[in-house]
């Protein structure tokens, strides 16, 4: 028996699931906070309750991302009704559909130069939807930084978004980059962007660089790169054999985040919003422990800096639906997607080969198939 199975086995033996027999995972009551041991400040961050939630949370979303993997007795049906209603990201960005898709389709899918790694992911990241990605492939073939043409590809996104098309991704709002480059279209300013990336020698000079806030702060010089992002771009980088940089020295909380924070915290004390993220990442081993014992890491990878600054979005987005007395810094009182299923077929999870986790999936995938 695969290890990651039998430790959800004997959890589940043991009386240790997920609370899969109440109807939320909302805490009622705030939590004493875990000490931490470096990110120390004079003044102490006080929980709310939506502090224990957000650990609970994480396990029960994470139940549900190996739910859809293994698929056998030994699993249970959750019942929590916000959480199968809507839409929720991956605890582990890397896990989403969409990182998996770049992962694996974009960047891994070819031994591609350092030029191509960077335009590439400028390419799709820009518009964060597999479906545009593919209709770019399906009419310019291979794409590459070499055979690009702005004004063909210009043209083609217009055609697309002519027929009805949606071109981007819903997931973030992108600067119009009209201001900068005069086009009254979207997709053409950020072609321009993406062009004027590429003759700047962007890919040479970030593999300069000496760390991931260095990475940032360089693609934050260019037009339509805020500071959402730009973070979003430099860790998507960290993922190709471009870059090698800890996830655990630098973060960036998004304005998602900055409302979980609000909601898990009714003081932060002498933290900053950063300084929040990098405690969650020190204590959480003593975190779930104690609140959600049954949470499962990543076949052995803990949570990074990016995966408790999505936690906080997506806490603060289901504290809307389980704790709407906690106001964050967002008047927003009802979460809007609503969970649909992908249409497409499922993958098996294929992480950055360099993270060393990719053979231990395979081999869990490998038993659960003769399982069934």
């Amino acid at each position: 028996m695969a290890k990651a199975d039998q430790n959800r086995l004997e959890k589940n033996q043991l009386g240790l699931g997920i609370e899969l027999a109440v109807k939320t995972v909302a805490s009622t009551k705030a939590p004493s906070l875990p000490s931490p041991n470096f990110f120390v400040r004079p003044r102490r961050p006080e929980a709310s309750l939506v502090f224990a939630t957000y650990w609970r949370f994480a396990a029960v979303r994470q139940e549900l991302f190996f739910g859809k993997i293994f698929d056998h007795e030994t699993r249970k049906p959750i019942s929590d009704p916000t959480l199968m209603r809507h839409k929720f990201t991956n605890v582990y960005r890397a896990s989403d559909r969409v990182s998996q898709y770049l992962i694996r389709h974009v960047l891994y899918n070819e031994n591609w130069s350092a030029e191509n790694f960077l335009f590439r992911l400028l390419i799709f990241k820009f518009f964060n939807k597999i479906e545009t990605w593919e209709a770019l492939e399906s009419e310019f073939g291979l794409i590459s930084w070499e055979s690009f043409n702005l004004d063909r590809y210009d043209q083609y996104l217009s055609k697309l978004m002519a027929s009805g098309a949606t071109i981007y991704s819903a997931a973030y709002i992108m600067a119009s980059g009209r201001s900068a480059f005069g086009h009254a279209r979207k997709h053409s300013n950020h072609l321009e962007v993406i062009q004027l990336l590429m003759n700047g020698n962007v890919a040479q000079r970030i593999a300069q660089l000496p760390d991931l806030e260095s990475v940032y702060t360089l693609l934050l010089s260019f037009p339509c790169i805020g500071s959402f992002l730009g973070y979003q771009l430099a860790i998507d980088l960290n993922y190709s054999t471009l870059l090698n940089f800890s996830e655990d020295n630098f973060v960036v909380p998004g304005p998602g985040a900055l409302d979980g924070i609000a909601k898990c915290f009714t003081n932060l004390g002498d933290y900053s919003p950063s300084d929040i993220i990098h405690y969650m990442v020190e204590v959480q081993e003593v975190a779930f422990e104690r609140i959600a014992p049954s949470f499962e890491n990543l076949w052995g990878r803990r949570l990074h800096l990016i995966d408790c600054q999505n936690l906080f979005c997506e806490v603060g987005k289901y504290a809307r639906a389980v704790h709407p007395e906690v106001r964050g810094n967002s008047d927003r009182s009802r979460i809007k997607q609503i969970y649909r299923k992908s249409p497409r077929p499922q993958e098996a999870p294929w992480y950055p080969p360099k993270w060393g986790i990719n053979d231990t999936v395979a081999t869990d995938l490998r038993w659960n198939r003769l399982r069934r």
